[in-house]
């Protein structure tokens, strides 16, 4: 059983949960919606608990109220439910920590209308890492074509570039090695580092990052044994062939490594947050103002992201 909470309610989140439902109502994975039974109409039934969710999920959508603070339009976020919004996660969070469920799927929020209510975290990755004791969260991309780990994430490409270290890449690419052996069942885990610069630095006429951040990370984690090569020109590293030749990319800041995943599989890939005690999944795109309520929400990348949950849940419980 998954905890899936509600997103932003302007947004395509309870468009997505009913149709992950009727997905999935037969064959599973089981979830929970931690959200306000009104958005989502059709065959909902308000419960009390994990159990009684877990009860009647191929009959209905079970939901584990959460009320909004004020009436809600399709793609007009406010502020004003951003309580709502972060109380859903909250209480999802609580019940992986409790055990009650297996893991817990966000449904895309907006960080801009949480920013304008006050929210104190760079998004969801950040708050989740306060919310379970302050764990190194490291943000895993996921896809059957690719999987990517941006060492930097929700910061300006300048303070990416003034803050990437080798301490950084190391521990990025440390959780990701031990990530991909536990819960991706890969018992050698490759790892490709990218270089920074155009041409990786192309022998420092382009920069010298590779030299003196990113080579010295290399060695550091050979010597504990990991398998990682690089650093390789972001341009190449990426495609048909060169993926072949690795089991995950460990990138220097966020674009670097969600455009080549989501130009990939947009609709199939994943966010994981690796490094917490809970299993994190979300679907790899964002609220989706622009076309909530329109009937036009596709499904696939939440319904992914509850499977690859359900996935990571088994192997660590084993």
């Amino acid at each position: 059983m998954l905890a899936l909470t509600m997103g932003d309610p302007a947004g395509i989140g309870s468009e997505l949960t009913l149709l992950a439902w009727s997905a999935l109502r037969a064959t599973g994975p089981a979830f929970v919606a931690l959200a306000d039974p009104s958005r989502l109409g059709g065959r909902v039934r308000i419960v009390a608990s994990v159990a009684e969710a877990e009860a009647c999920f191929a009959t209905a959508l079970p939901v584990l109220p959460v009320r909004l603070a004020v009436p809600c339009r399709p793609g007009r976020p406010d502020p004003a439910n951003a309580g709502p919004v972060l109380i859903s996660i909250e209480r999802a969070v609580e019940l992986a920590l409790r055990g009650e469920v297996g893991g817990v799927v966000t449904n895309p929020i907006s960080k801009a209308t949480l920013y304008a209510a006050g929210f104190a975290y760079p998004g969801h990755t950040e708050f989740l890492s306060a919310l379970t004791g302050g764990a190194t969260p490291i943000m895993m991309l996921a896809s059957p074509e690719l999987r990517v780990v941006p060492v930097t994430i929700h910061v300006s490409l300048r303070q990416a570039l003034d803050t990437l270290d080798a301490a950084g890449i190391v521990t990025a690419a440390r959780i990701t090695h031990e990530a991909l052996i536990e819960q991706f069942a890969i018992p050698r885990p490759r790892l490709a580092i990218a270089g920074l610069n155009p041409h990786a630095g192309e022998d420092g006429a382009m920069g010298d990052e590779e030299a003196v951040i990113i080579l010295p990370a290399i060695e550091a984690l050979r010597a504990e044994g990991i398998e990682a090569t690089g650093p390789y020109p972001p341009d190449t590293m990426f495609t048909r062939t060169a993926r072949s030749g690795y089991d995950a990319a460990i990138c220097m800041y966020h674009d670097q490594a969600l455009i080549p995943l989501k130009t990939l599989a947009m609709d199939r890939g994943v966010n994981v947050t690796l490094g917490l005690p809970i299993v994190r999944t979300s679907p790899d795109h964002g609220t989706a103002f622009d076309i909530a309520g329109t009937g036009r929400a596709d499904p696939a990348s939440l319904i992914a992201a509850l499977r690859l949950a359900a996935d990571l849940a088994a192997r660590r419980a084993r």
